[in-house]
């Protein structure tokens, strides 16, 4: 994984490790790596996966069973949707708006080239 420099290394795992799970690699209640294989996998140290898993822990994603390893939360899907869809929405649309405004891109512009990449 090729980390950027805008985020905390342990954000970019877990928002990673939220996309897998977005994506159906990893569903309700299934078994997660453990924290050293995810470290060893994404070539960061134990303790920023670490600090990632706790994160994805107090978020309610995942939860651990002692000895057995890190699990996804049932309904994690929805709450990670959910999560993002805020963000988006109160982060990322407004500069999205902006920049149409800036470049002269109307609504049916994004329209006509959503439907075009649904092919």
């Amino acid at each position: 994984m090729i980390f950027s420099n805008d985020k905390a290394i342990y954000v970019q795992m877990a928002d990673r490790l939220c996309d897998e799970i977005l994506a159906g690699t990893y569903k309700d209640d299934d078994r997660i790596p453990s924290v050293r294989e995810y470290a060893v996998m994404l070539q960061v140290n134990t303790n920023t996966a670490v600090k990632a898993y706790d994160q994805l822990a107090r978020d309610g994603i995942i939860y651990n069973k002692r000895g057995l390893g890190y699990f996804v939360t049932p309904g994690a899907c929805r709450e990670i949707r959910k999560g993002r869809k805020k963000e988006f929405m109160k982060q990322k649309l407004p500069e999205l708006f902006r920049q149409m405004r800036l470049l002269d891109i109307n609504i049916d512009d994004i329209v006509k080239s959503w439907e075009n990449s649904k092919d």
